[in-house]
Parts: structure tokens; C-alpha cells; sequence
């Protein structure tokens, strides 16, 4: 189905969500604003997906699939951005939600910026409630002021999230701004290049966006892979700053070594076992001794460096956090 030009592009990445994606896609259809186009793109979905999909399809004019292999979650939002037409491109996952009048709220703020950043919530299937985070009203800012200033403020509703912004579509595809496929943490990657990159960038303070958090989503499994693309992306976002002079880099040279740190000191890592030395050989250690401006980060670096048994010894006496044993 031909699909007009519109104002905001909605890409929703579709696998194996039966359960939650009528939900999604009822809060999207039923939208007070009407100018947009929702692109889902069906990523070798097995279950109901695929007929849920068909179904929304044949009743709303401006919702279209592109269905392809499975192939991750950057891959279909890569797809969904060369696909979209709208000046705008919003990004929701397929088992949150948007919040009535969303559409409307985003609409109205937008003047022209690369960016429009705003407030979300989560939602807990066990019943927890939980409000938003404090809103914010801002706007002059570049991206690169944008993330300075607020990326590292600790939020419920992380910083990282690229569901927390509307991207002007032109600012993605002249600066190349696509997800890396085939990793976790894309989002870590993405957001602060797109900053780096935005030229205008406006916060308001709504709540907009729902984001689930469900037992077995992506972004709640723990397993070595994840670990590994810390450290991956830690390693890029370091190749991709470090040679950038005229820059500030402080705020993101704590996230870079944090990525690093956190594939030894979370409960991932702890959950699967002794992989510290796989993953210590992944290190890019230049970059990673570039990185480490804090003090606990040096110390952290040093330990790892001299020994990994004397880093293991570290985090069960300084830490608490693990029991130390031999490393091979």
C-alpha cells in the first residue's frame, strides 16, 4: 500500500510479541493527531505476529510491513528509517506504548530541531507503580550540550533510550546515523553519536511513552553476549571520540569506561560464570587507558592490568560483590 509523505514516521520492530502488540499498535492507531504513518517491520516473527500485523494493516490506511528474516532489532529499525517518509522519525518498541495525546504533544513542539527529547515512564507487569522522572524544559541547546548536561543525571528511565526522542529524518541520513546490527546495546552506541552530531536540540518535559518491563524482553536477559557487546561497543564509542580534539570528553569518557566496568561488576557477568578472561582479551586497552580520567576508574584499570586474580580479590573485599577464585 502506497503510503503519502507525513510529518512523523512511527517504526516499530515486530518479533514474536503476540502477547503485547495489539496493545501497542491500539495506542498508536487511536492517536488524536492524525498526520503519520506507522512502518512495522515483521522480523521472522513465529507466532501471531505476522496475522496481528495483516489484520491492522487491512483496517488503517496509513500502516504498512515490511517483513524480512530475523535479523535483530538495529537491522529492523535500519529497514524502517530507509523506508520512512515523514519529517520525523519516532522509534517505539513493540511491547511499550504511547500515552494518549502523545502525538499530539510532540507535534505541537517541534520547530525544526534534529531532536525533540522527552519524559517516559515503566511499567511493571507485577503491578509496581512508578512515576516518571522529573520533566524538563530546555531548548537552544546542541546535542553536545544536551548530553553534557544531562546524560549522566541518574534517571529510572535510562538517558540511553533512543525511544526518548523524536529524530529529524534528513539528521539521520546525513550524518549516517543508523544502528550497528547484530549487538546489544545499540542504544549505548547510537545516542551519543546522535548528540555529538545534533545541531538543535529541544527537552520537554511530558511524559509520552510507556516503556514494559517484562521477564525475557531483550533488554532484561542476562547471557555472555551481552557482556561482550559492553565491551564491543565501549571499544567504538572509544575508537569514535578519543581522536576528537576539540571536544569536552569527560561525561563520555566515564560512560565509555563504565561500559567496560560493567562487563565485570554485574550481575550479568555474575551470572554466568568465569568468563573474565575471554572477556579481558576483547579490551582495547589503549582506549581504555584513554578513558579512564576518574580515579576509580584508574585503580580499576591498573588492577585489571597488573593481574586479573588481584581484580577478582578487589571486588570481593573492597566491593562485597563476588567470591574471588583462581583465574587459569
Amino acid at each position: 500500500m502506497e503510503i503519502k509523505d507525513c510529518f512523523i514516521s512511527i517504526i516499530i520492530p515486530v518479533y514474536n510479541v503476540e502477547q503485547y502488540l495489539e496493545a501497542c499498535l491500539e495506542t498508536v492507531v487511536t492517536q488524536s493527531y492524525s498526520d503519520f504513518e506507522i512502518i512495522c517491520i515483521n522480523d521472522g516473527s513465529t507466532d501471531r505476529s505476522s496475522s496481528i500485523l495483516d489484520e491492522y494493516v487491512a483496517t488503517y490506511s496509513n500502516i504498512s510491513i515490511i517483513h524480512q528474516e530475523n535479523k535483530g532489532l538495529s537491522a529492523a529499525r535500519n529497514v524502517g528509517i530507509k523506508a520512512s517518509k515523514g519529517e520525523y522519525v519516532f522509534f517505539i518498541d513493540s511491547d511499550d506504548w504511547l500515552e494518549s495525546g502523545a502525538l499530539d504533544v510532540l507535534a505541537k513542539s517541534i520547530s525544526g530541531e534534529d531532536m525533540i527529547c522527552f519524559n517516559g515512564r515503566r511499567f511493571f507487569e507485577d503491578g509496581t507503580a512508578e512515576n516518571p522522572d522529573t520533566g524538563i524544559i530546555e531548548e537552544g541547546l546542541t546535542g553536545w550540550e544536551y548530553y553534557n548536561k544531562y546524560a549522566l543525571i541518574p534517571k529510572k528511565f535510562h538517558f540511553v533510550c533512543v525511544v526518548l526522542r523524536l529524530y529529524k529524518r534528513t539528521f539521520l541520513l546525513e550524518h549516517n546515523l543508523f544502528f550497528e546490527e547484530g549487538v546489544y546495546h545499540e542504544d549505548n552506541l547510537f545516542t551519543p553519536l546522535a548528540c555529538l552530531k545534533a545541531r538543535r536540540v529541544k527537552v520537554i518535559p511530558h511524559s509520552v511513552y510507556v516503556y514494559r518491563i517484562r521477564p525475557g524482553s531483550i533488554t532484561q536477559s542476562a547471557n555472555s553476549k551481552r557482556l561482550f557487546d559492553l565491551v564491543k561497543v565501549a571499544n567504538k564509542l572509544a575508537a569514535f571520540f578519543i581522536p576528537i580534539k576539540d571536544i569536552d570528553k569527560r561525561t563520555v569518557y566515564r560512560e565509555i569506561a563504565g561500559e567496560y566496568f560493567k562487563g565485570f561488576m554485574s550481575e550479568e557477568r555474575k551470572k554466568h560464570g568465569n568468563i573474565d578472561n575471554d572477556l579481558i582479551k576483547q579490551i582495547n586497552w589503549e582506549s581504555f587507558k584513554s578513558v579512564c580520567i576518574y580515579p576509580r576508574h584508574k585503580r580499576i584499570y591498573c588492577l585489571l592490568k597488573i593481574n586479573p586474580m588481584i581484580f577478582r580479590i578487589y571486588l570481593f573485599v573492597e566491593m562485597k560483590l563476588i567470591k574471588p577464585f583462581i583465574l587459569s
